[in-house]
């Protein structure tokens, strides 16, 4: 089913966005042809059981959310003086061929309606570039929201042999009644390159959260994500990571934490493409109650990935009876020459540790705050980046005890 264009999206609107932005034509036609688009694209695609999408796309209400013309925003983009770190329209002055081999070539602008839609409206974005052999320290985006809506777009760019570490991080400035937040995020990662992609999402929960982070690989490149969200009502989000040269690899770390009425549907995929190459996705999160999640984890072989390694793990602790958690890890397997395995668990705070603790002299109340702060470990243990470790532990802690 085709999701009908909505009457406030208009090409004139597009045009002015583009025009503001002094973008080439070349730019400007792919806007327009994601916004003629529209009319044919679905939303992305959901898990789906008989009778039932775990998630439901088509209730949202575009036509009040989508506000183009009025996007409002703090950023701060800082990095370090060897690499750029540039604001949306800087780089389209500056690096014109960079932004033309990249654009839109790991993200398909029309892949969804919502990619589509993103491409037709973006108004605000980063390019971060990264010269070779240069080792890039403590890049960071931080995204304020201040309007109803917010299209923002996302390139890394990393030559060969050079690294970099990237914090982004979203939230809400002046709050509405409800607002919507979409996001595009590419990485290239040249030959021999490290790319490590950290991100926050803390937005309103009055909010709607769409984004895709998706990456390829050069031979013995590197990607890491890490993946927090906390905020919204509804998050869409995907992150995900192509192999395609030798001996590549990449780790997925995500966590999460619902309460409320909020809804987390995840996606973490690898497409193995080349030989050698190395996978490992690893999730954990907490839903409260009546919080729902949907987790859905890829691991696809290619015919031509001989000695593939490829692991998943996907744990939701529940902390009420009326809460929700699914999840459907695959593996999809066409070389023989492949180690694989993933597993997905959903469960309560273990009665007998509890048992134990109280037991020992400590409070209900302190004992159950304990085991959940515990139960993030093993994916906090992953995140290098101390701000980011730090502050997912904080959000943690002050959500826990607002429970109290």
């Amino acid at each position: 089913m085709s999701t009908q264009l909505h009457a406030n999206l208009t090409e004139e609107q597009v045009r002015q966005i583009s025009g503001d932005l002094d973008e080439p034509d070349w730019l400007l036609e792919i806007r327009l042809e994601a916004l003629e688009a529209l009319e044919e694209l679905d939303m992305p695609d959901v898990i789906r059981t008989p009778g039932r999408d775990w998630t439901n796309l088509h209730e949202l209400d575009f036509e009040s959310l989508v506000d183009p013309l009025n996007a409002a925003e703090n950023k701060d983009q800082v990095g370090p003086d060897e690499a750029e770190v540039l604001p949306w329209a800087d780089a389209v002055a500056e690096h014109e061929a960079l932004l033309k081999e990249h654009f839109g070539s790991i993200v398909d602008p029309q892949e969804n309606y919502l990619t589509a839609l993103s491409t037709a409206l973006f108004s605000t974005g980063t390019v971060v570039y990264v010269p070779e052999g240069v080792d890039a320290e403590a890049v960071t985006i931080r995204t304020e929201q201040n309007s109803r809506s917010l299209f923002n777009y996302t390139l890394v760019v990393t030559e060969e042999s050079s690294s970099v570490t990237i914090l982004e991080r979203q939230s809400t400035g002046s709050e509405q009644d409800e607002q919507y937040y979409s996001g595009i995020v590419e990485v290239a990662a040249g030959e021999n390159s490290y790319v490590q992609y950290g991100s926050l999402q803390n937005l309103s929960e009055d909010a709607y959260n769409f984004t895709v982070k998706r990456g390829v690989t050069d031979t013995y490149a590197t990607i890491d994500w890490i993946e927090g969200n906390v905020g919204t009502q509804l998050t869409k989000t995907e992150v995900s990571t192509e192999l395609n040269g030798d001996s590549s690899e990449t780790q997925i770390v995500g966590a999460f934490y619902g309460h409320n009425d909020q809804h987390f549907d995840l996606d973490a995929k690898v497409w193995h493409r080349a030989e050698h190459t190395t996978a490992d996705l690893v999730t954990r999160g907490v839903t409260d109650d009546v919080a729902r999640s949907v987790y859905e984890g890829v691991q696809d072989v290619g015919e031509g990935a001989w000695d593939t390694s490829s692991y998943q793990r996907e744990n939701t602790l529940m902390l009420s009876d009326e809460s929700e958690a699914d999840a459907s890890p695959k593996l999809i397997i066409n070389n023989h020459d492949t180690e694989a395995s993933h597993s997905a668990t959903v469960g309560q705070i273990d009665q007998e540790d509890l048992l134990y603790m109280t037991s020992r002299g400590v409070d209900p109340r302190s004992a159950r705050n304990m085991l959940v702060e515990g139960f993030f470990v093993p994916v906090l243990d992953e995140v290098d980046v101390d701000e980011l470790r730090d502050d997912l532990e904080g959000l943690i802690r002050q959500r826990l005890h607002a429970r109290d």
